[in-house]
């Protein structure tokens, strides 16, 4: 078994670190990285190598990174949950604390986890939870990782307000599964029922099911935006008069000076066409 872990994540997170490797015993060897991308290339190498089980120590855009690697192996994905939101982990129903997670991977029961793919010009994108594009985008793109580190989630709030006093909500365009083309002003893709953190946003989805949710933002401006932002903590988001919910196989994205974000990460640029992995991925479960 192969723990991959992102050194730069903080001291706290290294202690959680070790008491989860504790659990997890001698026959876990940890591998940490070094910059962008090497969480895949480790599970790549890991999954040639024979490794069963590779384990992701972090938050989900880590989580991602490392199912990249796996994709067709037959690797299962194990989870660390470390990040600031932990979706993917809420999703799954996997304990947050390092030993509790720790002990769920050791146990080896399993699911499917079916992830998206996001295809553009530069190649292709594989998400486990969710691919935004606007607003929230540009909150992920712009906030200030120190101030991540510091404030945890209440770094994106901060950084919402402050993208409202510029943000000029530019138009997108998306057509699923090869409909018509329509308008909105801002989308998610959703794989489950969750968004930043614990927020339902999609009541019945789930990543071990194939498909897509879309959350179709239709004509938001500041006062959609402030209002959307009160109804995400009540749960509320997706009963508002300008939202809408839609189930899908595939889904087309264009739109010029819109940002996406993937898994809480900085997202590729538009167009893109969004559509289920080629193959799932073995997740340890509790």
């Amino acid at each position: 078994m192969l723990v991959i872990f992102n050194p730069a994540a903080g001291s706290r997170r290294r202690r959680r670190l070790a008491r989860a490797m504790a659990v997890l015993g001698e026959g876990a060897v940890l591998a940490e990285t070094a910059g962008p991308g090497d969480a895949r290339r480790l599970s790549e190498r890991a999954a040639r190598e024979g490794h069963d089980c590779v384990v992701a120590a972090g938050g989900d855009g880590t989580i991602a990174e490392v199912a990249a690697g796996l994709q067709g192996s037959g690797a299962a994905l194990g989870i660390l949950p470390f990040g600031t939101a932990n979706v993917l982990a809420l999703e799954l129903g996997l304990p947050l604390t390092a030993e509790g997670a720790a002990e769920v991977i050791k146990a080896g029961r399993e699911a499917m986890l079916r992830p998206g793919i996001a295809w553009h010009a530069g190649g292709e994108r594989l998400f486990v939870q969710m691919l935004g594009a606007g607003l929230d985008a540009a909150v992920v793109q712009a906030v200030p990782p120190g101030l991540k580190r510091a404030l945890g989630k209440g770094a994106y709030v901060w950084q919402t307000l402050r993208e409202l006093a510029r943000h000029r909500f530019p138009p997108l365009r998306f057509s699923a599964d090869g409909g018509a083309w329509e308008e909105a002003s801002g989308l998610i893709v959703t794989k489950g029922r969750l968004y930043a953190g614990r927020h339902l946003v999609a009541p019945g989805a789930s990543p071990l099911e194939p498909g897509f949710t879309l959350v179709v933002q239709r004509r938001v401006g500041i006062g959609r935006a402030l209002l959307a932002g009160a109804a995400l903590p009540l749960n509320a988001l997706h009963r508002l008069p300008f939202i809408e919910l839609r189930r899908c196989a595939a889904v087309e994205i264009e739109g010029q000076g819109v940002l996406t974000q993937c898994d809480g990460d900085r997202g590729p640029a538009l167009p893109l066409r969004i559509e289920e992995a080629s193959h799932p991925l073995r997740v340890r479960l509790g």
